[in-house]
Formats: structure tokens, sequence, C-alpha cells
């Protein structure tokens, strides 16, 4: 049995009793690292109702955009542990199995007449919803729905309750919606939207293709990220190689299964038993013995250090900027346009993986974010200032709660304001021009070819 233990921090990691502002003390000591909490908060099982900082402003503030990017929810691994029993997971959608949720029977009959829906290219080809008595490798299961139907519901009590962001006569042209390939990506979406947009209308819904992970779309041509991202792999086999205690336990593991200690770590063991604790199956066993905690303690701590060091280094960082500049590019001008007067595109949804939100949260410079859990949300919220109309802000939110001052284009305002938000050209300015400066250059195209000296 898991025990979830209690403790102070909230899920998002960041303490509760901070409210708008949240700034690192940098006089405390880091705390350390608890693999079996930090893998139940990475699981993000349903549990208690969800409290967020979304939607929160002065009274004379109008919302006037959301830009939701999320992390598809829980899934079966991509990879299985050789010579082991798969885990047994039940990819079908049933009400009466835990975890629920009271809309999950309408969301399974509403997918059922989504033909009406213009699909990209692929899409069009993949289930809307999981349906395998054993999940198949990536495939959403009943968890991850749940998770997302959870999002939906959650955004929509804000944003359309409370602040009326669509109406209910609300058309095509007010959503952009874009997954990736994957029915993962794509079923995220759509039980998001369905709590959020409760019984939609189907031919209102336009789901465009991303072929990209890092949603590039027409500007992936870039070399200097790709060598960036090249250092940051020989970064991390060199921690990997330097950990004896991982070296044993991937010795010992390769020995229960009878395989090559080299093939034991090319299976990503550390993905598939996530999935054995994350639905609370026991580790596979073998003749030759079993599996254990102690072996999944050992690998996920490593994986936490891997993170802890990747902050340091940089090397990430320099790859986030390159790889994320076109799709933050496109929501930069996106929030110019809604901000000149544009009605169009006011909720915006990209339905993406952990290799999609975790450079997003190092180039904005969200250093104290956590890995992104399944069916994480980042949120970007443009808002209008009442008193003073041609004044537009933003909030960035992660997973409910407000980074906004943790963004490094913002952090100097946070000082010298009173603005519980951050106007929306240092926003505009950091994406058009202040990314660019670290590479002594003053454009995507330019940054992507210019050697470091």
């Amino acid at each position: 049995v898991h025990l979830i233990p209690v403790n102070p921090i909230r899920e998002d990691g960041l303490n509760p009793k901070s409210r708008k502002r949240i700034m690192p003390d940098l006089l405390t000591e880091p705390p350390a690292i608890d693999p079996v909490y930090e893998a139940h908060v990475y699981c993000n099982i349903p549990t208690i109702a969800e409290r967020s900082m979304e939607g929160h402003a002065p009274h004379y503030f109008k919302l006037v955009s959301v830009q939701v990017l999320i992390r598809h929810g829980d899934r079966y691994p991509l990879y299985a542990i050789p010579k082991t029993k798969r885990p047994d997971i039940d990819c079908t959608l049933l009400p009466s199995r835990k975890p629920s949720h009271p809309q999950l029977e309408a969301f399974i009959k509403h997918m059922s007449k989504g033909s009406a829906a213009q699909m990209d290219g692929a899409l069009s080809s993949l289930p809307r919803y999981p349906s395998h008595l054993l999940c198949e490798m990536g495939e959403l299961t009943q968890t991850g729905v749940v998770q997302h139907l959870r999002n939906g519901q959650l955004l929509r009590e804000i944003y359309i309750n409370k602040h009326k962001l669509l109406q209910s006569d609300w058309t095509a042209k007010q959503l952009y919606l874009e997954t990736t390939g994957k029915s993962r990506t794509l079923q995220s979406a759509l039980a998001l939207l369905y709590t959020f947009l409760p019984d939609f209308d189907w031919k209102k819904i336009n789901m465009r293709h991303q072929w990209s992970t890092i949603f590039c779309s027409g500007s992936c041509d870039c070399p200097m990220r790709n060598h960036y991202l090249e250092e940051e792999q020989r970064r991390q086999y060199s921690l990997r190689v330097k950990n004896n205690d991982l070296e044993k336990i991937y010795v010992d593991m390769a020995k229960i299964v009878g395989i090559p200690t080299r093939q034991l770590r090319a299976s990503n063991p550390i993905d598939s038993l996530l999935c054995y604790f994350c639905h609370n199956v026991s580790f596979p066993c073998t003749q030759t013995g079993c599996i254990g905690m102690e072996h999944f303690k050992v690998i996920k701590r490593h994986q936490l250090e891997d993170e802890r060091e990747r902050q340091e280094k940089k090397l990430y960082f320099l790859y986030a900027l390159l790889a994320t500049h076109p799709l933050l590019n496109q929501t930069v001008n996106r929030l110019q346009r809604i901000a000149e007067g544009k009605k169009e595109e006011v909720f915006v949804l990209y339905s993406a993986h952990d290799v999609t939100l975790s450079p997003v949260l190092s180039a904005l410079g969200i250093t104290e974010a956590r890995f992104p859990r399944f069916a994480a949300r980042l949120v970007f919220e443009l808002w209008q200032d009442g008193k003073r109309p041609k004044e537009h802000f933003i909030r960035i939110l992660y997973n409910g709660a407000d980074v906004t001052f943790q963004t490094s284009f913002c952090k100097d305002y946070y000082k010298r304001s009173n603005k519980p938000m951050c106007p929306l050209e240092k926003f505009v300015n950091f994406v058009k021009r202040d990314m660019f400066l670290v590479f002594n250059s003053t454009s995507y195209y330019d940054a992507c070819r210019r050697r470091p000296l």
C-alpha cells in the first residue's frame, strides 16, 4: 500500500500561506528530496477538490483572453521493462470505477457523436477516448481522462461562470485548439473541453494538428537549439555515470529480469515503474526476485537530482529559449491582437507533453516549478485595466499557483510596483528581444545560427 504523506507544501510546491506574490526565500536551505512524495505529486491522482489562483484580479480589471498549455493526463508507459509482465491497467472508461467524475458518462456519450468536428489530417483517424481492456503503450487511462475533466470544470467555474469569457452563443472563431498527433493529447484536450464547454456543438470544434512536440510550427529550423540539446544530453549522461547508487540498482534490477544492464537502462524503467506506482500495482517479479520500492526510490531520486543540476548548468535553459520562442511568439502576437480589440481566439488550448511544458517554464525563468506532472496546466491570462482601458496586463499560473513574478521579465517590476500582475509589454519585449540577449543576437534566426564564443 502506498501511503501518501501529509505535507504542508501544496502539490504545486508552494507554501499554502503564500498569496498573490510568490518569491523564493534565498536564505532557506533547499528541502531534502523525498522521492516517494515527489512521485505522488507527479501522479496527480484526483482526490480532493483543488483550490487555484486563476481568475484573481482587482474588481475593476476585465479578463479578455486565456491561453492554456496542458500536459496530457495519466498514461500507460511508453516503454516496457523486458521479460516482465506489463502492468495490468484497464483503459476502458467505467463511471463506476475510481477515480471517476460526475460527467464521465456524459463525456463518453458526447465523444461518440464527434464525427462533425473538423480535425486536421491525422487527428481525424484517432479515437476520441481510450477504450482498450489492456492499455496500449502510451494510451490515456481513465485517471488521465478524469484529471482533465476536473481541469475543464475548474476553468469553467472561473472563466465562464465568473468572468464570462465566452457567452453561451460562442463561435468557432473564439477558440483556438491545437494538439500533437498522439491519441493521449487529443483525448486530454477533448476531456478538458467537454467540462469547460459542456455538450459543445461539434461543428464549432476545429482541432489543429501540431507535428512538433515543441510546437515550433514553421520555425523549426534551428541548428543551435539542437546543439544545446546535445550538450544537455551529455550532461545528463555524465551525471548518470557518476552515480554509484544508481549503477548498483541498475545492475541488481538487470539480474532480476535476466538482461544486460545497458538493455535495462535503454528500456527507461522509471517510466514503467511510475505506472505501477501511480496505479498502486505491485512492481514486477521474476523467478529471480522482485523489483521493489528501494529500486524505485534510487531511480526517482536520481531523476530529481538531474532536474536540480539541469537548473544550475544552464545548457537546458539555452536550449529552452530557442525551443520555445516560436510558441511564445505566437502567444504574444495573439495577446497583442486581442489587446488591440480583436475578438477572435480569446480561449486557446494547446494539448502537449512534458517535453513541451518543461522548456516553456525554463525559458520564462520559473525555476521554482516542479517538472510537469500528469495533466499539468500553464495558463496565460490577459487583463484590461478598467480605469485605463488601453493598459493590458498578464498573469501566468502553473497548476493554479500564480508564478507571474517568478518570471525573469517581471521580477524587477514586482519590486517597484503595487500592481498585482505584469504589464503586457514586459512579456512582449522579452519574447521579441530579450530572449536573444544571452546569445548576443537580436533575432531568433540569428540566435539559431550564432555559435557560442
